[in-house]
């Protein structure tokens, strides 16, 4: 994603490199401060028009291959970026590109003057609206799809045809396939947990992507579903998600899986196609889990897992593993309470 979805979201630009160093309080070297910035972008996407920060040197690759016409960079780091990127210097990069993207990026709201339904939303043919739903301008409901009662369709969503949106369900920054059920109090697309160390503390860092659920999910009552920081929230045709979990932003889900209740993943997670994950489980950011895995209920994955496998405990291992473990401390229990009573 190059650019923010202009369906969800408003361009303020474009600003000049210099207006947004002084608005974060970086450096910027006064032959290029007059550079016009359209958009905030990561290293890997951004284009000539962009402005990225730089604040983990794992992505040094990818510093010095950018197209972005700035990027905010602690002074040490500066010589990685290429010569056509202007360097914004700042001690704390992400901090000072969350306050750039909020100048040059404005979330699309829902209008509180409109219609219940806005004269631009578009509803399809035989599509049913529950008593005091909402839907944005721009919004596209497909054929056969019933909205429930006092259910949210933000601005710009799209949902497919022969849906079910249950009641008091919040949808936004959302593209939603066929055959979609969507169970009461579900929330879709609102922002991720991204936070940056500022000069005076914790800043919401811009989420700037979307929410992707293909053909035929399910989502259980209560699911939070959180749309992407800079790419998207993905999940796979067929999948189904029980009650009370939680997707974090730029998770990727595949097909065919099922999560059970009270499971939480993590941002950046990938989980394969065909993953069956018993309630409670818990993934840690950026793992990877392999199609076919199986984790148990209260799993603590901390680790990638490889396809196929059946993991359990915390921190999560093998199930084998956890079992041959589990009887090791009981035997050596057993046998440290029978010394102690000779």
């Amino acid at each position: 994603m190059n650019k923010p979805d202009p369906r969800f979201f408003e361009s303020l630009g474009p600003v000049t490199l210099g207006a947004l160093a002084e608005l974060s309080g970086s450096a910027c070297e006064s032959s290029m401060a007059d550079r016009s910035i359209d958009t905030a972008a990561v290293l890997a996407s951004a284009g000539g028009d962009a402005v990225s920060f730089l604040s983990d040197r794992r992505l040094a690759d990818a510093a010095r291959a950018t197209a972005a016409a700035g990027c905010f960079v602690a002074e040490k780091d500066a010589a990685l970026l290429p010569a056509g990127c202007a360097p914004l210097i700042t001690s704390a990069p992400q901090a000072a590109w969350a306050f750039a993207a909020q100048r040059l990026h404005q979330p699309r709201r829902l209008d509180p003057s409109a219609p219940f339904v806005h004269p631009q939303a578009v509803l399809e043919e035989g599509v049913t609206i529950g008593h005091g739903a909402v839907i944005g301008a721009g919004a596209q409901i497909g054929a056969g799809t019933e909205i429930g009662p006092h259910a949210v369709i933000g601005p710009g969503v799209t949902i497919g045809r022969r849906c079910q949106i249950g009641a008091h369900a919040a949808i936004g920054f959302a593209l939603i396939g066929d055959g979609v059920r969507i169970s009461t109090s579900v929330v879709i697309g609102e922002a991720g947990f991204g936070l940056a160390v500022g000069p005076k503390g914790l800043i919401d860092v811009p989420q700037l992507g979307r929410v992707i659920i293909q053909d035929n999910v399910s989502i259980g009552a209560h699911t939070c579903i959180d749309r992407g920081a800079y790419d998207d929230t993905v999940v796979g045709e067929n999948t189904k998600i029980d009650n009370l979990v939680q997707i974090a932003h730029n998770v990727v889900v595949g097909r065919n899986c099922a999560i059970a209740g009270h499971c939480g993943l993590s941002g950046s997670a990938v989980v394969g196609d065909g993953v069956q994950m018993g309630g409670r489980v818990g993934l840690a950011d950026h793992v990877v889990i392999g199609s076919g895995a199986r984790l148990a209920a209260a799993a603590g994955v901390m680790h990638d897992v490889p396809a196929g496998e059946s993991w359990c405990g915390v921190p999560a291992r093998p199930v084998r593993q956890f079992f041959r473990e589990v009887a090791w401390l009981t035997k050596a229990a057993a046998r440290k309470e029978r010394g102690g009573e000779a």
